[in-house]
């Protein structure tokens, strides 16, 4: 008990950054029933209590037909903004000094949201979190990956006026039919438009689709790649590339891509010498922020506080700040690990 008292302080004090994080998925309920209430939706579950005993999936699907209905009730700026501002301050508490988001513009302009409701709202929250909070973000358009290339083209086109706001597009939802092949022009066009690309991919779906990430969408990021290790030469250009993997550890264990926290295959990665990360992914469903995910993580695998400390670092290596900027949060990293006792 000592021990895990001491390792969750060292976490919440630990200088971070999270790499995989859905706007969207930081839907906490008591958010949604009065952002619903405000716009006067109705919702098919009575309270809150009832939405939170509804968030027991058994794969990725049955999680994103409830995060569609939550996201339902995002409507005017104020919605969105409310919606930012909340992860923003609960990952300032947590100590994370760099956050790159990701949000799904064809979720609202499906409903007959404008692009510019979303935008206007998310950005005006981001800057409350420059200004009032000292945290540093940038933001991912992610296309979902279930609808065809030309829906994706149709947003790309809507959101190059935004394009001071967004530094990278992302692929996102229902993984598996979906391979990353399917979006290869529009990441061709988005590339063209500098933007940088990051994509889902051995979240549900096969190695292949890793390398179809890699090859063919031409990444800086793979967003999960779990099942990277089921392909030994896979791992192998991983690791030569330096290519960072944005892990998910309560998410992976929620939707049943490891049985048990225990099974997860992060130490495993770290040992192979790939680039991992630890994120949350969606919080709100998934039971824990970033300090959440490290403390299951690192309590589940015994994880060492070189380890730990590794993570955090690998945080900032595989953002996309500027080559400064990692400098000097890697020096906190460090200063911070150094400084810290109590804990071997």
């Amino acid at each position: 008990m000592k021990k895990t008292a001491s390792l969750a302080k060292f976490i919440r004090g630990l200088p971070k950054a999270e790499l995989h994080l859905h706007i969207e998925g930081t839907f906490e309920p008591e958010l949604l029933f009065k952002i619903a209430r405000r716009n006067r939706i109705g919702l098919k579950y009575g309270s809150v209590a009832d939405l939170r005993r509804a968030y027991d999936f058994g794969n990725l699907q049955e999680f994103l037909d409830i995060y569609y209905q939550g996201a339902g009730v995002l409507v005017k700026e104020r919605d969105f903004y409310d919606l930012g501002r909340a992860y923003f301050k609960k990952a300032h508490s947590q100590n994370v000094l760099h956050a790159e988001i990701f949000f799904d513009p064809q979720t609202h302009t499906a409903r007959g949201v404008p692009l510019a409701v979303v935008m206007a709202g998310l950005g005006r929250a981001m800057e409350d979190a420059r200004k009032r909070l000292g945290l540093s973000v940038k933001l991912i358009m992610c296309f979902l990956r279930h609808l065809d290339e030309a829906e994706a083209q149709k947003t790309l086109e809507q959101a190059m006026e935004y394009r001071h706001l967004i530094a990278a597009v992302g692929l996102d939802s229902s993984e598996l039919g979906h391979p990353p092949s399917k979006f290869q022009r529009v990441f061709d066009r988005a590339r063209r438009e500098g933007f940088l690309t990051v994509a889902h991919a051995g979240e549900e779906g096969p190695a292949e689709y890793v390398w179809h990430a890699l090859e063919l969408l031409k990444v800086s990021r793979v967003d999960h790649g779990n099942r990277s290790l089921s392909d030994e030469k896979l791992v192998k250009e991983l690791v030569r590339r330096k290519m960072p993997l944005t892990v998910c550890p309560c998410s992976n264990h929620k939707l049943k891509v490891v049985a048990a926290m225990e099974d997860h295959p992060l130490q495993a990665m770290m040992q192979k010498g790939l680039l991992v990360t630890v994120n949350s992914d969606d919080p709100a469903y998934f039971g824990g922020y970033l300090n959440e995910n490290y403390l299951a993580v690192a309590k589940a695998l015994n994880l060492s506080r070189e380890e730990i400390c590794q993570l955090a670092k690998n945080s900032f290596l595989a953002s996309f700040l500027e080559e400064k900027q990692k400098k000097r949060m890697l020096k906190l990293v460090d200063d911070y690990c150094r400084s810290f006792g109590g804990w071997k």
